[in-house]
C-alpha cells in the first residue's frame, strides 16, 4: 500500500504534557495539510527526553485510562499519529515508549528495549527495558517502531524486515556531539551511514525521526530523514530547527529493490537461530 509519511521535527517542552499535545494537534494538521496519512515525532515528543523524576507524574497507563491522550485520539480518525511519551504498565513499571494512534484507539505501543545509561545518558535510572519487539498492522500497512538506541542494536531492525516491515520507523532524541575539526556534523554523517545501510540490506524504508532544541543543557541536532529501500535519500530535515518532512512510502520500490537485492528474502532465521543459541550456551 502507498501512502504519504510525515516527520515532525519539533522542540517539546519539558515536563508540560498538555503544551506538547497542542503541539502536536498543530504539526499534525500541518501534515494532513501536506497530504500525509501518517505522522510521526520524536522520541518523548509529549514530555520531553530529560524527564529524570518527573518520569511518575508524566506517565499514562494507556490500558486503564486514555483520556489524557483523547485530542490525539479524536485526531486519530483522520490520520494515524505516532509520538513518544512514557508508558506506566500493570504492574506500574515505567517505559519510554512510542504510542500509535490510529482510527480513534491506541493502536500499539512499543517500549524501548535498549535504555542507553552509559556515557551521558542514565535511562536505566528512570526507565524498564522493553522485552518485544515486532511489526504491527496498520491501515497504511505493516511496519515497524523502534524507539532511538534501539536502532544501533542490529538485530533489531533485523528482526522487523523479517516480520514483514516495509518501513521500519525510529522515534529518536540525538544529543549534539561535536569533534575536532568537522566541516560535517559528524553525528549526522554516521546516522545517514547506518541508515543507508540497513535500507539497502533490508530493503526497506527508514524514517529516522529526531527531535531539536536546547533542554537541561542538551542541544539536539535534529536532521530527521526517510530513506528507501534503494539505500537513497529520499527526505532531509533541517539541522537544529524545526521541520516537517513529508515522502511516499511506495510499496513498489520494495518490490523492485528486493527483486534487484534478495539478501532479506534469503536469509535464514532458522540458521541465525541455531547458531545465537550455540554461541549463547557456549558462553554459559
Amino acid at each position: 500500500m502507498n501512502f504519504t509519511l510525515a516527520l515532525a521535527q519539533i522542540d517539546p517542552t519539558l515536563g508540560d504534557l498538555s503544551k506538547n499535545i497542542e503541539k502536536h494537534l498543530a504539526f499534525a494538521r500541518q501534515a494532513r495539510e501536506a497530504g500525509a496519512q501518517l505522522v510521526v515525532f520524536p522520541e518523548l515528543s509529549l514530555t520531553g527526553y530529560s524527564v529524570k523524576d518527573m518520569n511518575w507524574d508524566l506517565a499514562v497507563n494507556v490500558r486503564r485510562d486514555p483520556s489524557v491522550f483523547a485530542p490525539l485520539i479524536e485526531m486519530s480518525k483522520t490520520m494515524t499519529i505516532l509520538a513518544g511519551g512514557i508508558e506506566e504498565d500493570e504492574h506500574f513499571g515505567l517505559y519510554n515508549a512510542a504510542f500509535l494512534f490510529e482510527a480513534g484507539t491506541v493502536r500499539s505501543v512499543h517500549r524501548k528495549t535498549y535504555p542507553p545509561t552509559y556515557g551521558m545518558f542514565e535511562e536505566m535510572r528512570y526507565f524498564n527495558s522493553g522485552t518485544s519487539v515486532r511489526a504491527v498492522d496498520t491501515a497504511l500497512g505493516r511496519f515497524g517502531v523502534l524507539i532511538c538506541e534501539d536502532l544501533w542494536h542490529i538485530s533489531l531492525p533485523y528482526i522487523l524486515a523479517k516480520d514483514g516491515a516495509n518501513l521500519i520507523v525510529t522515534l529518536v532524541a540525538s544529543p549534539t556531539r561535536l569533534g575536532g575539526n568537522e566541516t560535517q556534523l559528524q553525528i549526522d554523517r554516521v546516522n545517514a551511514e547506518n541508515h543507508r545501510a540497513y535500507a539497502r540490506l533490508l530493503t526497506t524504508y527508514i524514517a529516522f525521526c529526531n527531535r531539536t532544541g536546547y533542554e537541561d543543557g542538551i542541544n539536539f541536532w535534529g536532521g530527521s530523514s526517510i530513506i528507501g529501500p534503494d539505500g537513497e535519500l529520499e527526505a532531509k530535515a533541517k539541522l537544529f530547527d524545526e521541520d516537517l518532512i513529508v515522502a511516499t512510502i511506495d510499496e513498489s520500490a520494495v518490490r523492485r529493490a528486493r527483486r534487484f537485492s534478495r539478501h532479506v528474502l534469503d536469509d535464514d532465521p532458522s540458521l541465525v537461530l541455531k547458531e545465537l543459541l550455540r554461541i549463547q550456551q557456549s558462553e554459559r
